[in-house]
């Protein structure tokens, strides 16, 4: 079964290096990055694991809960977090899956079998607190994700979600954002009395706070 945009994110119980949790349950009314690993004890996924965890705070202010994967148990898991804080001088408190038999790795494909068969590739799932899938993103195993790309989509969709609007390429927080077309004029200005700028009809641009 392909995962679509749109799509609410699969349900599962699950055990985690803080307890068995129930996916839907445990991310509540936030948002949750959902994130896939191949390996514990490897150099790529230690440094992602450990750029996590200095993030907290960033994940936090956006009501954002990481959520690790990786195709390992619980105890090699824990024996893990314990390199990860520290080579990366870090204190690493999100829960970590425990998916030795693939289980969720499969439900959500995060198995390519040209990568592995057996290991997770870098996958990346935004889902908001309706348990919306709002962005995937997919990484090959020797390449390590840019999480300033991550945390800019969360804004971008966090203020999309808020002002009905759309952002431009390159877009971080406090630029300008695009008016969809689908808003008229006439609506706009109501919506946006801040104002906005007409580069085309189609491409209208404003601020919002």
């Amino acid at each position: 079964m392909a995962l679509h945009l749109g799509d609410t994110a699969p349900d599962f119980e699950i055990e985690t290096t803080k307890g068995t949790i129930k996916f839907h349950d445990w991310i509540g009314d936030s948002w949750c990055f959902f994130f896939s690993h191949p390996a514990d004890f490897t150099p790529v996924c230690t440094t992602e694991m450990g750029r996590t965890a200095q993030l907290a705070k960033e994940f936090e202010a956006r009501n954002v809960k990481p959520l690790g994967l990786s195709t390992d148990t619980v105890e090699e898991h824990v024996k893990w977090i314990e390199d990860v804080n520290e080579t990366q001088n870090t204190t690493l408190e999100f829960p970590i899956v425990a998916d030795a038999d693939l289980k969720i790795s499969k439900l959500y494909e995060m198995i390519h079998p040209e990568e592995s068969s057996t290991a997770a590739v870098r996958s990346v799932f935004i889902i908001d607190p309706k348990k919306k899938i709002r962005l995937t993103m997919t990484y090959p195993m020797s390449v390590g994700r840019n999480f300033d790309e991550i945390l800019r989509v969360i804004d971008a969709l966090q203020v999309g979600d808020a002002h009905g609007i759309a952002t431009p390429a390159d877009w971080t927080k406090g630029d300008r954002v695009i008016i969809p077309p689908t808003v008229s004029n006439e609506e706009a200005e109501k919506r946006f009395p801040q104002g906005f700028e007409e580069l085309k009809p189609y491409l209208r641009l404003t601020k919002v706070s």
